[in-house]
Protein backbone atom coordinates (compact mmCIF):
# COMPACT_ATOMS: atom_id res chain seq x y z
CA UNK A 1 0.00 0.00 0.00
CA UNK A 2 1.76 3.36 -1.18
CA UNK A 3 2.21 5.77 1.71
CA UNK A 4 -0.33 7.71 3.04
CA UNK A 5 -0.12 11.85 2.32
CA UNK A 6 -0.63 14.48 5.12
CA UNK A 7 -4.22 15.31 5.58
CA UNK A 8 -5.56 12.73 3.17
CA UNK A 9 -8.66 10.24 4.05
CA UNK A 10 -6.21 6.99 4.14
CA UNK A 11 -3.86 9.46 7.02
CA UNK A 12 -7.15 9.86 9.03
CA UNK A 13 -8.41 6.16 8.71
CA UNK A 14 -4.69 5.03 9.26
CA UNK A 15 -4.43 7.17 12.59
CA UNK A 16 -7.81 6.37 13.62
CA UNK A 17 -7.02 2.41 12.67
CA UNK A 18 -3.71 2.79 15.38
CA UNK A 19 -5.69 4.14 17.81
CA UNK A 20 -8.43 1.44 17.81
CA UNK A 21 -5.39 -1.07 17.70
CA UNK A 22 -4.15 0.84 21.24
CA UNK A 23 -7.12 0.60 23.03
CA UNK A 24 -7.98 -3.43 22.13
CA UNK A 25 -3.99 -3.51 23.27
CA UNK A 26 -4.61 -1.75 26.39
CA UNK A 27 -8.14 -2.49 27.50
CA UNK A 28 -8.44 -5.62 25.93
CA UNK A 29 -11.78 -7.10 23.83
CA UNK A 30 -14.23 -4.03 23.44
CA UNK A 31 -17.04 -3.58 21.31
CA UNK A 32 -18.17 -1.74 18.26
CA UNK A 33 -20.21 0.83 20.54
CA UNK A 34 -17.21 1.17 22.93
CA UNK A 35 -14.23 1.95 20.81
CA UNK A 36 -16.51 4.44 19.12
CA UNK A 37 -16.98 6.13 22.16
CA UNK A 38 -13.47 5.97 23.02
CA UNK A 39 -12.00 7.39 19.36
CA UNK A 40 -14.85 9.54 19.01
CA UNK A 41 -15.49 8.26 15.84
CA UNK A 42 -19.45 7.84 14.91
CA UNK A 43 -21.24 3.90 14.75
CA UNK A 44 -20.34 3.85 11.08
CA UNK A 45 -17.31 4.98 11.24
CA UNK A 46 -16.43 2.23 13.80
CA UNK A 47 -18.43 -0.45 11.68
CA UNK A 48 -16.05 0.43 8.98
CA UNK A 49 -12.45 0.28 10.88
CA UNK A 50 -13.08 -2.86 12.63
CA UNK A 51 -14.09 -4.42 9.59
CA UNK A 52 -10.97 -3.03 8.06
CA UNK A 53 -8.42 -4.38 10.51
CA UNK A 54 -10.80 -7.84 10.61
CA UNK A 55 -9.84 -8.13 6.84
CA UNK A 56 -6.37 -7.28 7.66
CA UNK A 57 -5.66 -9.90 10.09
CA UNK A 58 -5.19 -7.41 12.95
CA UNK A 59 -8.42 -7.40 15.04
CA UNK A 60 -10.95 -10.74 15.57
CA UNK A 61 -14.32 -11.07 16.71
CA UNK A 62 -14.11 -13.14 20.32
CA UNK A 63 -17.65 -13.57 22.10
CA UNK A 64 -19.76 -11.10 22.97
CA UNK A 65 -20.83 -8.87 26.11
CA UNK A 66 -23.00 -10.03 27.75
CA UNK A 67 -25.22 -9.29 30.74
CA UNK A 68 -26.82 -5.83 30.36
CA UNK A 69 -30.24 -5.00 28.90
CA UNK A 70 -30.96 -5.49 25.30
CA UNK A 71 -28.93 -7.56 22.37
CA UNK A 72 -25.36 -8.82 23.43
CA UNK A 73 -22.52 -6.61 21.33
CA UNK A 74 -19.79 -8.40 19.38
CA UNK A 75 -16.70 -7.91 20.82
CA UNK A 76 -13.69 -7.45 18.80
CA UNK A 77 -9.97 -8.12 20.18
CA UNK A 78 -6.37 -7.15 19.11
CA UNK A 79 -5.40 -10.73 16.74
CA UNK A 80 -2.39 -11.66 18.95
CA UNK A 81 -0.98 -14.45 16.47
CA UNK A 82 -0.80 -11.78 13.98
CA UNK A 83 2.97 -11.02 14.64
CA UNK A 84 5.47 -12.85 16.92
CA UNK A 85 8.89 -11.79 18.18
CA UNK A 86 11.56 -12.90 20.64
CA UNK A 87 14.20 -12.13 22.37
CA UNK A 88 17.69 -13.72 23.73
CA UNK A 89 19.37 -12.90 27.06
CA UNK A 90 23.12 -14.07 26.42
CA UNK A 91 25.05 -14.57 29.80
CA UNK A 92 28.38 -16.51 30.44
CA UNK A 93 26.36 -19.21 31.95
CA UNK A 94 24.15 -19.51 29.20
CA UNK A 95 21.24 -18.65 26.87
CA UNK A 96 17.75 -17.92 27.24
CA UNK A 97 15.07 -17.51 24.63
CA UNK A 98 11.56 -16.26 24.39
CA UNK A 99 8.96 -15.93 21.97
CA UNK A 100 5.75 -13.39 22.62
CA UNK A 101 2.66 -12.75 20.71
CA UNK A 102 1.38 -9.16 19.46
CA UNK A 103 -0.32 -8.54 23.32
CA UNK A 104 3.18 -9.71 25.10
CA UNK A 105 2.17 -13.10 26.27
CA UNK A 106 5.15 -15.28 26.54
CA UNK A 107 3.59 -18.66 24.09
CA UNK A 108 7.52 -20.18 23.96
CA UNK A 109 10.65 -20.04 26.51
CA UNK A 110 13.98 -21.96 26.39
CA UNK A 111 16.87 -22.19 28.03
CA UNK A 112 20.07 -23.57 27.00
CA UNK A 113 22.98 -24.08 29.29
CA UNK A 114 26.73 -22.45 28.33
CA UNK A 115 28.81 -25.15 26.48
CA UNK A 116 32.69 -24.87 27.06
CA UNK A 117 33.67 -23.79 23.20
CA UNK A 118 30.36 -23.44 21.55
CA UNK A 119 30.02 -20.93 19.10
CA UNK A 120 27.48 -18.14 19.82
CA UNK A 121 26.06 -18.38 16.29
CA UNK A 122 24.89 -22.19 17.18
CA UNK A 123 24.19 -20.94 20.68
CA UNK A 124 22.00 -18.23 19.46
CA UNK A 125 20.40 -20.51 16.80
CA UNK A 126 19.58 -23.31 19.12
CA UNK A 127 18.29 -21.31 22.43
CA UNK A 128 15.69 -19.54 19.54
CA UNK A 129 14.73 -22.61 17.76
CA UNK A 130 13.69 -24.20 20.94
CA UNK A 131 11.78 -21.73 22.06
CA UNK A 132 10.28 -21.42 18.59
CA UNK A 133 9.13 -24.85 19.07
CA UNK A 134 8.21 -24.48 22.28
CA UNK A 135 5.45 -21.79 20.72
CA UNK A 136 4.59 -24.03 17.81
CA UNK A 137 6.23 -21.69 15.06
CA UNK A 138 9.18 -21.30 13.30
CA UNK A 139 11.83 -19.06 13.06
CA UNK A 140 10.50 -17.62 9.52
CA UNK A 141 7.27 -16.82 11.92
CA UNK A 142 9.23 -14.47 13.97
CA UNK A 143 8.88 -10.58 13.10
CA UNK A 144 12.60 -9.18 14.97
CA UNK A 145 14.57 -10.50 17.28
CA UNK A 146 16.35 -8.64 20.03
CA UNK A 147 19.50 -10.12 22.14
CA UNK A 148 20.44 -8.83 24.94
CA UNK A 149 24.15 -9.23 26.13
CA UNK A 150 26.85 -7.91 28.78
CA UNK A 151 28.49 -4.95 27.35
CA UNK A 152 27.66 -3.27 23.80
CA UNK A 153 28.43 -3.91 20.45
CA UNK A 154 30.77 -0.89 19.39
CA UNK A 155 28.60 0.96 16.68
CA UNK A 156 31.92 1.82 14.53
CA UNK A 157 33.86 -1.56 14.81
CA UNK A 158 31.04 -4.00 15.36
CA UNK A 159 32.62 -5.40 18.07
CA UNK A 160 31.60 -6.71 21.21
CA UNK A 161 33.76 -4.30 24.17
CA UNK A 162 33.12 -4.38 28.26
CA UNK A 163 32.37 -8.05 28.12
CA UNK A 164 35.84 -9.89 27.56
CA UNK A 165 33.53 -12.24 30.45
CA UNK A 166 31.50 -13.71 27.78
CA UNK A 167 33.21 -16.71 25.58
CA UNK A 168 33.20 -16.78 21.73
CA UNK A 169 31.57 -13.80 21.30
CA UNK A 170 34.20 -11.44 20.11
CA UNK A 171 35.02 -12.21 16.66
CA UNK A 172 34.75 -9.15 14.17
CA UNK A 173 31.93 -11.27 11.91
CA UNK A 174 29.89 -12.39 14.53
CA UNK A 175 27.15 -10.05 14.06
CA UNK A 176 27.59 -10.58 9.87
CA UNK A 177 27.51 -14.30 10.52
CA UNK A 178 24.37 -13.96 13.04
CA UNK A 179 22.32 -11.85 10.39
CA UNK A 180 22.91 -15.07 7.50
CA UNK A 181 21.70 -17.56 10.06
CA UNK A 182 18.51 -15.57 11.08
CA UNK A 183 15.52 -14.85 9.13
CA UNK A 184 13.91 -11.79 10.79
CA UNK A 185 15.79 -8.03 11.46
CA UNK A 186 18.18 -8.87 14.80
CA UNK A 187 18.72 -6.20 17.06
CA UNK A 188 21.44 -6.02 19.66
CA UNK A 189 20.92 -4.15 23.24
CA UNK A 190 22.81 -4.15 26.71
CA UNK A 191 21.63 -6.57 29.00
CA UNK A 192 20.91 -3.54 31.72
CA UNK A 193 19.32 -1.19 29.21
CA UNK A 194 17.09 -3.60 28.65
CA UNK A 195 16.21 -4.39 31.97
CA UNK A 196 15.37 -0.59 32.44
CA UNK A 197 13.07 -1.20 28.84
CA UNK A 198 11.10 -3.24 30.58
CA UNK A 199 10.83 -0.99 33.81
CA UNK A 200 10.03 1.84 31.79
CA UNK A 201 7.07 0.23 30.02
CA UNK A 202 5.91 -2.11 32.65
CA UNK A 203 7.65 -1.54 35.99
CA UNK A 204 8.36 1.42 38.48
CA UNK A 205 9.49 3.91 36.04
CA UNK A 206 6.32 4.21 34.03
CA UNK A 207 5.61 7.44 33.05
CA UNK A 208 8.78 8.60 33.93
CA UNK A 209 11.76 10.65 31.22
CA UNK A 210 14.45 10.50 33.68
CA UNK A 211 15.94 8.16 35.33
CA UNK A 212 19.21 5.70 36.56
CA UNK A 213 18.72 1.98 36.52
CA UNK A 214 21.26 0.30 39.21
CA UNK A 215 21.81 -2.91 38.22
CA UNK A 216 23.80 -5.06 40.64
CA UNK A 217 24.21 -9.10 39.59
CA UNK A 218 26.83 -11.08 37.85
CA UNK A 219 28.05 -7.20 37.28
CA UNK A 220 27.59 -3.87 38.53
CA UNK A 221 26.35 -1.59 35.92
CA UNK A 222 23.62 1.19 34.90
CA UNK A 223 20.65 1.97 32.47
CA UNK A 224 20.47 6.10 31.61
CA UNK A 225 17.29 7.08 30.31
CA UNK A 226 17.43 10.58 29.33
CA UNK A 227 14.40 12.29 27.79
CA UNK A 228 12.70 9.32 27.40
CA UNK A 229 15.32 7.74 25.90
CA UNK A 230 18.09 5.15 26.44
CA UNK A 231 21.60 6.76 25.95
CA UNK A 232 23.84 4.39 24.95
CA UNK A 233 27.10 6.53 24.59
CA UNK A 234 29.23 7.04 21.84
CA UNK A 235 30.45 3.18 21.88
CA UNK A 236 27.96 1.93 23.87
CA UNK A 237 29.23 1.81 26.96
CA UNK A 238 27.10 4.47 28.45
CA UNK A 239 25.97 2.92 32.18
CA UNK A 240 29.23 0.52 32.63
CA UNK A 241 29.69 2.17 35.95
CA UNK A 242 31.04 -0.98 36.81
CA UNK A 243 34.73 0.40 35.67
CA UNK A 244 34.54 3.90 37.34
CA UNK A 245 36.81 4.73 39.64
CA UNK A 246 35.58 5.43 43.46
CA UNK A 247 36.86 6.10 46.40
CA UNK A 248 37.17 3.49 48.67
CA UNK A 249 39.33 0.69 46.48
CA UNK A 250 42.61 1.14 44.67
CA UNK A 251 42.15 2.78 41.36
CA UNK A 252 42.12 -0.68 39.01
CA UNK A 253 44.29 -0.11 35.59
CA UNK A 254 43.59 -2.20 32.16
CA UNK A 255 39.70 -2.49 32.89
CA UNK A 256 39.09 -4.16 30.20
CA UNK A 257 41.88 -6.47 30.28
CA UNK A 258 40.68 -7.32 33.59
CA UNK A 259 36.98 -6.94 33.15
CA UNK A 260 36.62 -4.79 36.15
CA UNK A 261 36.96 -1.46 37.84
CA UNK A 262 36.91 0.65 41.04
CA UNK A 263 32.85 -0.11 41.34
CA UNK A 264 32.65 -2.91 40.69
CA UNK A 265 35.34 -3.86 42.90
CA UNK A 266 33.98 -1.70 45.89
CA UNK A 267 30.42 -2.96 45.73
CA UNK A 268 29.40 -5.78 43.20
CA UNK A 269 27.75 -8.83 44.40
CA UNK A 270 31.23 -11.10 45.03
CA UNK A 271 32.19 -8.59 47.95
CA UNK A 272 29.14 -9.48 50.07
CA UNK A 273 30.84 -12.41 51.70
CA UNK A 274 33.80 -10.44 52.96
CA UNK A 275 31.37 -7.23 53.94
CA UNK A 276 29.67 -10.30 56.01
CA UNK A 277 32.38 -11.44 57.46
CA UNK A 278 33.68 -7.99 58.79
CA UNK A 279 30.81 -7.83 60.44
CA UNK A 280 30.33 -10.89 62.28
CA UNK A 281 27.69 -12.08 59.91
CA UNK A 282 28.29 -15.89 59.27
CA UNK A 283 28.11 -16.36 55.58
CA UNK A 284 26.27 -19.46 54.06
CA UNK A 285 27.72 -22.13 52.02
CA UNK A 286 26.77 -22.06 48.59
CA UNK A 287 27.75 -24.38 46.19
CA UNK A 288 30.65 -23.36 43.94
CA UNK A 289 30.69 -19.88 45.45
CA UNK A 290 34.29 -17.79 45.28
CA UNK A 291 35.35 -15.96 47.94
CA UNK A 292 37.62 -13.19 45.93
CA UNK A 293 36.86 -10.05 44.19
CA UNK A 294 37.21 -11.15 41.01
CA UNK A 295 34.44 -11.71 38.10
CA UNK A 296 35.09 -15.70 38.41
CA UNK A 297 31.63 -17.94 38.58
CA UNK A 298 29.20 -15.21 39.05
CA UNK A 299 26.66 -17.62 39.19
CA UNK A 300 27.59 -19.01 42.75
CA UNK A 301 28.43 -15.19 43.95
CA UNK A 302 25.27 -13.96 43.21
CA UNK A 303 23.30 -16.76 44.98
CA UNK A 304 25.76 -16.22 48.14
CA UNK A 305 25.22 -12.49 48.07
CA UNK A 306 21.69 -12.70 47.80
CA UNK A 307 21.23 -15.52 50.42
CA UNK A 308 23.00 -13.25 52.40
CA UNK A 309 20.90 -10.29 52.30
CA UNK A 310 17.61 -11.72 52.33
CA UNK A 311 18.72 -13.12 55.65
CA UNK A 312 20.16 -9.34 56.99
CA UNK A 313 16.81 -7.90 55.41
CA UNK A 314 14.74 -10.38 57.59
CA UNK A 315 16.28 -9.27 60.33
CA UNK A 316 18.22 -5.96 59.83
CA UNK A 317 19.72 -5.50 63.41
CA UNK A 318 22.80 -5.66 65.13
CA UNK A 319 25.20 -7.54 62.82
CA UNK A 320 22.63 -7.86 59.95
CA UNK A 321 22.31 -4.03 60.22
CA UNK A 322 25.96 -3.14 60.19
CA UNK A 323 26.44 -5.59 57.09
CA UNK A 324 23.34 -3.95 55.35
CA UNK A 325 24.54 -0.23 56.74
CA UNK A 326 27.59 -0.96 55.28
CA UNK A 327 26.63 -2.22 51.96
CA UNK A 328 24.62 1.04 51.67
CA UNK A 329 27.23 2.99 52.01
CA UNK A 330 29.76 1.64 48.98
CA UNK A 331 26.50 1.40 46.54
CA UNK A 332 26.00 5.14 47.48
CA UNK A 333 29.60 6.07 46.54
CA UNK A 334 29.30 5.15 43.36
CA UNK A 335 25.77 6.21 42.74
CA UNK A 336 26.85 9.73 44.42
CA UNK A 337 28.88 9.95 41.46
CA UNK A 338 25.73 9.40 38.61
CA UNK A 339 23.35 11.69 40.94
CA UNK A 340 26.07 14.24 40.23
CA UNK A 341 26.44 14.37 37.20
CA UNK A 342 23.22 13.65 35.56
CA UNK A 343 20.38 14.72 38.27
CA UNK A 344 17.94 11.93 37.19
CA UNK A 345 14.21 12.28 38.82
CA UNK A 346 14.04 8.56 40.00
CA UNK A 347 16.80 5.43 40.52
CA UNK A 348 15.11 2.26 39.77
CA UNK A 349 16.87 -0.63 42.13
CA UNK A 350 17.47 -3.42 40.38
CA UNK A 351 19.42 -7.09 39.98
CA UNK A 352 19.24 -9.65 42.63
CA UNK A 353 22.15 -8.37 44.44
CA UNK A 354 20.20 -5.31 45.43
CA UNK A 355 16.43 -6.39 45.20
CA UNK A 356 17.01 -9.17 47.83
CA UNK A 357 18.02 -6.42 50.70
CA UNK A 358 14.18 -5.47 50.29
CA UNK A 359 12.58 -2.33 52.10
CA UNK A 360 15.99 -2.21 54.90
CA UNK A 361 18.64 -1.72 52.35
CA UNK A 362 16.99 0.74 50.54
CA UNK A 363 16.06 2.94 53.37
CA UNK A 364 19.87 3.20 53.91
CA UNK A 365 20.78 3.77 50.70
CA UNK A 366 18.67 6.32 50.75
CA UNK A 367 19.58 7.87 53.60
CA UNK A 368 23.13 7.85 52.46
CA UNK A 369 22.86 8.75 49.41
CA UNK A 370 21.45 12.42 50.67
CA UNK A 371 24.45 12.84 52.65
CA UNK A 372 26.92 12.42 49.51
CA UNK A 373 25.06 13.71 46.60
CA UNK A 374 23.66 17.37 45.96
CA UNK A 375 20.39 16.10 44.69
CA UNK A 376 17.95 14.23 46.29
CA UNK A 377 16.06 11.42 43.22
CA UNK A 378 13.32 9.46 44.81
CA UNK A 379 14.97 5.52 44.67
CA UNK A 380 12.51 2.57 43.99
CA UNK A 381 12.62 -0.63 43.55
CA UNK A 382 12.22 -2.15 40.46
CA UNK A 383 9.06 -3.65 40.04
CA UNK A 384 10.10 -6.47 36.87
CA UNK A 385 11.07 -9.12 38.91
CA UNK A 386 10.74 -12.50 36.48
CA UNK A 387 13.83 -12.34 34.01
CA UNK A 388 13.61 -8.09 33.70
CA UNK A 389 16.58 -8.35 30.54
CA UNK A 390 14.49 -10.68 28.45
CA UNK A 391 11.19 -9.10 29.39
CA UNK A 392 12.84 -5.87 28.34
CA UNK A 393 14.17 -7.74 25.16
CA UNK A 394 10.63 -8.87 24.35
CA UNK A 395 9.58 -4.97 25.19
CA UNK A 396 11.95 -3.52 22.73
CA UNK A 397 11.06 -6.01 20.04
CA UNK A 398 7.37 -5.30 20.47
CA UNK A 399 7.59 -1.76 19.99
CA UNK A 400 9.34 -2.10 16.77
CA UNK A 401 6.80 -5.21 15.44
CA UNK A 402 4.05 -3.01 16.55
CA UNK A 403 4.96 -0.01 14.88
CA UNK A 404 5.57 -1.63 11.48
CA UNK A 405 1.89 -3.53 11.64
CA UNK A 406 -0.17 -1.20 13.12
CA UNK A 407 0.90 1.61 10.43
CA UNK A 408 -1.73 0.28 8.18
CA UNK A 409 -0.78 2.77 5.76
CA UNK A 410 1.86 0.98 4.40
Amino acid sequence: MPAATPGTPSLLRAMNDRAALELLLTHGPLSRTRIGHLTGLSKPTASQLLARLEAAGLVVATGTDGGRPGPNAQLYALNARAAHVGGLDVTPEGVVAAVADLSGTVVGCFELPYAEGAEAVAQVTAALDGAVAAAGLHREDLHRLVIATPGAFDPQTGRLRYASHLPGWHSPTLLDELAAALPMPVEYENDVNLAAVAEQRLGAARGHEDFVLLWNEEGLGAALVLGGRLHRGWTGGAGEVGFLPVPGHPLVRQVTRVNSGGYQELAGAQVLPRLAREHGVAVPEVPGAGTGTGPAAPGPQVAAAVALLRRAAAEPEGPHLDFLRSYATVLATGLASMVAVLDPELVVLSGAAISAGGDPLRTLLRDELAELAPSRPRLVAGEVHERPVLRGALESALAATREEVFDTSR
